[in-house]
């Protein structure tokens, strides 16, 4: 069902949009993060931003996670994506299989390290990617399909 779960701040743009959603098959991408089911501008954004003819959720983390867990989309082939490393975990720890975890853009500020072009972390943010290392599930950097989907641990220093 979870075809996809990727880490990107902007969370439906051109890659996701135009590239791996059609690269996977995708039918539905479920965009789980607290704060986007409460903002009016952003679920327009996400809206126009969706692909035609795929199905568009906007859920909190923990209402995700349940409707996910209670088999809501079983029928589907699920992009998954929050906004943040800490959301994922969120996810993970309410109990949701994830295939593996694809960190995208999540931009620099300070005190972050740059591990590649568009993905800088916090010190927390590495803390919990390798927790979810920890529990066996592959986490990578990679922007788009054709990029090496090597671990992010060869990135981490």
């Amino acid at each position: 069902m979870i075809k996809h779960m990727r880490i990107d701040e902007r969370m439906i743009h051109g890659q996701v949009a135009s590239i791996w959603v059609g690269f996977l098959g995708c039918n539905r991408i479920i965009v789980a993060n607290d704060a986007a089911p409460k903002d009016e501008v952003q679920i327009a954004a996400l809206k126009m931003a969706c692909p035609a003819g795929v199905k568009l959720s906007i859920l909190s983390v923990d209402k995700a996670a349940a409707n996910i867990k209670d088999g809501k989309y079983d029928q589907d082939k699920v992009f998954l994506i929050t906004r943040n490393v800490p959301d994922c975990k969120r996810m993970i720890d309410a109990g949701v299989a994830l295939p593996s975890v694809n960190v995208g853009n999540l931009s620099h500020a300070e005190g972050f390290t740059k591990i590649k072009n568009s993905v800088s972390l916090s010190e927390d943010d590495i803390c919990i990617i390798r927790e979810i290392l920890a529990a066996a599930i592959a986490v990578t950097a990679q922007m788009v399909p054709n990029e090496s989907d090597a671990s992010i641990e060869t990135f981490l220093k």
